[in-house]
Parts: C-alpha cells; structure tokens; sequence
C-alpha cells in the first residue's frame, strides 16, 4: 500500500445547514477530521438510506436508496454569495422500487437502475410534485438480490454503464461479476469488462475519459485479506480477476489454485481491506488548491465483517499520471472508539467546486468546502 508524507490534518468546525422545513437534527459532525483549510456541513438532514446522487439541468439533486425502495428529488441553488444549498425539503419521486440504487440525469429526464430493470422517468424536474410514469429501458437484468443493488452513470461516450455483480461471496458464475454498457434506449448492451466482484461506484477521468472504479474484495479470507481496489479500465476486454485472484496478486484459495494471477489486470492502487469502497470522484472543479484537482477520491462505507471496524471515512488516491504515490485519510471521524457514526456511499462535485458526499447511515448529505487562504 502506498504512503507518503500527508498535508495537515485536524480538527475542522462545522457548520449546520438543513433543508427549509427539515424536523429532524443534524448529523453532530465535530468529529470529522479533514485536512487543514477544509469544512464540512450537513447539506441536507433528512434523506432515509440516501445512496447514489446525480444533479439535474436545473439543479435538482436525485439520491437513490437500496434499503428504503424510493428516489429523493432536493431542490438546490446558488445563495447570494454563489455557494450551492438545499433550497427546499426532499420530496419523494419514485417509490416501491426494487432495490433503486443507481440514478443517473441525462436527456432531461432521470435514469434509475434497480435490481433487475433500468428506467427513465422523461422531464422530471418539471414534475417533481406528479412524477411521470417511467419508460422501462431494459428488464432483464439479473434478479439476484445478492449484489444486486446496481450503480448507474452515463460515460462520456454517451453510453449508460451499469454493473452485474457476483451473487455470492465467491463463486464463478456466467453472465455475473461484469460490467455492460449500452446505448440510452437500451439497445446495444454489451459486457465491458469482466472480473469485477461488485462494483458500486465508476467515474470517467476528465482529461484522459478511462474508466476508473471500485471493487468490493471477497470476505472469509481474514481480517487483512484480500484488499479492496480501485482500478482503471482504458478501453473495453479486460479482465481483473474475480474470482481467480484479488488485489495485484493474491490468489483465491478456491478459484486461484495454479493460476498467474499476472494474467489479469492489476489495480493502481489496492484499498484496505474490507473498506467496502464505494462512490469514487475525480476533484473537477475550481475551488480547491490545484493539489487536490484531478486527484481520486474515494467513499469507503466500512467493514461489517472484521474483527476491528476499518474505513467508514473518504480517502483521496493522489495520482502522477495514471500511477498512484498515496492512499490517505480525506474526511475521517465517522468511526471512533469503534463506534459508527456515518457511513458515506457516493460522492459528488457541485458546480461550485464543492464536494458532497451521502450517508446511509445517517441519513443525510454534506457537503465539503475550502474555506482556506485563496490560491494555496
């Protein structure tokens, strides 16, 4: 695992910002730990299993869910001094859905992966009190519940992209541990790439356009076996190893006997293990020291099956080209004394240039600003 000499890192004050009409208290976030110069806030506090985020043309945020089977809509806007905030309370779009993870906002409308459909509700910002009916853009997607609960995102080919994954811990069956892509009318599908445990977050790097994401690592092989990973597709074909191999090189006691794990493609960086890595981001915007711009930034929502809790926290990968020198703490505090307090699921960069990151856990959104000297 790579490391470095990190920035300063501390304590930082929070500030408190609900939604208008929003009952329920904040999320206490004076525990959270972030590098000097960075604040966080509650951007909206009452949003039930919030998971995967996608802004729309007018500034509505979608937060999907997989335990609490509805769709968010959050009116947002600029204040007067240009910061995005929530300017209304989460209001319900769409509700008995299977499992309704994954959202994505493209041609006017929202897109919504399910467990074994994909959907597209046409103009809803419009309508967010009278949703319209969805158009079903495919429904034969595997019904597996067992990571089944599917991200959703548009790459910059214009194609959605949405993960098959593996319906057990370990097991090598056809057609699962993949992901498709396929034109936005559904047609087309075709697998990606291959090996790919569950995946339940994916970003494109906004210079090259390659695929990055997360991987989910096997469990019951020990506290500290196999890592996470987050790895890097630049084209389609490639293979990265599930089930036979986890991480750069640790062969699967079950699946790996005998084989090269050289054969497939290794991660940039292996994650720690059973972090449970989900929503990855690339720093985008303009708001930050140009040192976080372009970097990897990763939502890790924490073990459930170790026998010391680790990640529940979001790191940042720092990145030369496409080689990873550094995996280090971003926002931490979520867990303390082996406590949890937050579990963050899906990143998202505001056209502000601020970061917001979900819980589903607390229920709630935040959102990270630089408050620090301007130019640093």
């Amino acid at each position: 695992m790579n490391t470095s000499a990190r920035l300063p890192y501390g304590l930082v004050a929070c500030s408190l910002l609900a939604a208008p009409g929003a009952l329920p208290a904040a999320p206490d976030l004076t525990n959270i730990r972030l590098p000097e110069g960075f604040a966080i806030e509650v951007f909206v506090a009452d949003l039930p299993k919030a998971r995967s985020m996608a802004l729309g043309d007018r500034g509505t945020l979608f937060v999907g869910t997989r335990k609490d089977n509805r769709v968010w809509a959050v009116p947002t806007g600029r204040d007067a001094g240009g910061d995005y905030r929530a300017t209304g309370a989460p209001v319900v779009v769409a509700s008995g859905l299977n499992m309704p993870n994954g959202v994505a906002f493209a041609d006017g409308g929202l897109y919504v992966a399910e467990v074994s459909r994909i959907t597209f509700y046409p103009d809803i910002e419009t309508r967010l009190d009278d949703p319209p009916p969805p158009r079903v853009i495919r429904d034969d997607y595997p019904t597996a519940a067992s990571h089944g609960w599917r991200y959703l995102a548009i790459g910059p080919d214009g194609m959605l992209y949405v993960p098959i994954g593996a319906p057990c811990n370990i097991c090598d069956e056809e057609g699962f541990a993949v992901i498709t892509r396929m034109n936005r009318d559904g047609s087309g599908r075709e697998v990606f790439a291959r090996g790919v445990r569950n995946t339940v977050g994916f970003t494109w790097h906004p210079v090259t356009g390659e695929m990055w994401f997360t991987d989910n690592g096997r469990d019951w092989m020990g506290d500290d076996l196999p890592p996470c990973e987050l790895n890097r597709a630049p084209g389609p074909g490639l293979h990265f190893g599930y089930p036979m191999c986890h991480g750069a090189d640790v062969a699967d006691p079950e699946f790996g006997l005998g084989v090269d794990c050289s054969a497939y493609t290794p991660p940039v960086q292996e994650l720690g293990p059973h972090v449970a890595p989900l929503g990855v981001k690339f720093y985008t915007g303009d708001a930050w020291p140009e040192a976080w711009r372009n970097q990897v930034f990763i939502a890790e929502h924490g073990s459930w099956n170790r026998s010391e809790k680790i990640g529940y926290r979001v790191m940042v990968v720092r990145l030369e080209g496409n080689r990873a020198v550094a995996y280090e703490p971003f926002a931490d505090g979520w867990l303390s004394d082996g406590e949890v307090s937050g579990r963050p699921v899906d990143l998202l960069v505001l056209p502000d240039g601020s970061m917001l990151v979900s819980d589903d856990l607390a229920g709630a959104i935040y959102r990270i600003t630089w408050k620090g000297n301007p130019g640093e």
